[in-house]
């Protein structure tokens, strides 16, 4: 299967407001993401944008609803848009969520979680197979932001995601915001986490920002809404895992209350920042 990593510098995700200003100038940006739902159309606006980012810088795109963590079989139709889009663009990477959000043919447009069993994991393994098969591309399948656990789980999320990758052979995506809201959420340790994680199966990193509310027995709760500045403690997180695995494609989420391009690029620039004060040590 084709496996070409991204270029391991800071991307953003792509957002049309944006296009005027980066297109003015070369942006200090080595990849732009988008999810691959946005270009299933056949032409217009978002295509015209989508090829002159293209034909300057790498691109990730970004399944939300191919539904790999459900029970129910693979969309082929959804499928096979989303090769559509791979075959159009040729990105240099592919990435889907462990989640679920369809039941009962009834698209519930929200990333759904699902009890890590040993049933669960064989049929989520069997999707990705699909889907990596189908696209001729590795997948990197993304670590969930949870708010609920399940009674009959009997696997450690982050061992359910590596033996996924054990068996399929596909890349992780690791989400460190949605690391840090589970552990918020459950009262675990996210650095425990990242200790169980495989991360030399890395192939790209997510940061994005998270809201912050109360459950019913007034808990903090945090909720990932990519709609704020990445959090002090998330960026403590990242420049963890870089210090443990070094420079990894690292991508700014920033989906809702988007803010003018200077300042999500100034996110990026952060990212950057620590990738390169990794590379320094190494040197």
């Amino acid at each position: 299967m084709a496996r070409t990593p991204l270029p391991a510098g800071t991307g953003v995700g792509f957002k049309p407001q944006h296009f005027g200003a980066i297109a003015s100038a070369r942006q200090p940006l080595a990849f732009f993401e988008v999810h691959a739902e946005n270009y299933m159309g056949a032409g217009g606006a978002p295509h015209a944008q989508l090829s002159a980012l293209r034909a300057d810088y790498a691109l990730s795109v970004h399944g939300v609803g191919l539904g790999i963590g459900g029970l129910a079989p693979l969309d082929r139709d959804h499928l096979a848009r989303v090769k559509a889009v791979c075959a159009r663009y040729q990105p240099q990477s592919f990435s889907e969520h462990l989640a679920w959000a369809t039941h009962d043919g009834v698209f519930l447009n929200d990333l759904l979680p699902l009890p890590y069993t040993e049933a669960r994991l064989a049929v989520v393994a069997q999707h990705v197979d699909e889907v990596q098969a189908a696209l001729g591309r590795t997948l990197l399948l993304e670590n969930p932001a949870t708010y609920v656990t399940f009674a009959e789980s009997t696997i450690p999320e982050a061992q359910f995601l590596a033996e996924i990758a054990r068996r399929t052979g596909c890349g992780l995506l690791l989400d460190v915001n949605n690391v840090f809201v589970s552990a918020v959420n459950h009262g675990t340790d996210p650095i425990a986490y990242l200790d169980a994680f495989p991360l030399n199966l890395v192939g790209e990193i997510h940061l994005g920002g998270h809201a912050e509310a109360a459950d019913g027995e007034e808990a903090p709760l945090l909720i990932d809404d990519h709609g704020a500045p990445v959090a002090d403690p998330v960026w403590a997180l990242f420049a963890e895992v870089i210090r443990r695995i070094g420079p990894v494609p690292s991508l700014i989420e920033w989906d809702n209350d988007v803010p003018d391009w200077p300042v999500l690029r100034a996110e990026a620039e952060r990212a950057g920042a620590v990738l390169d004060a990794a590379r320094r040590v190494a040197a």
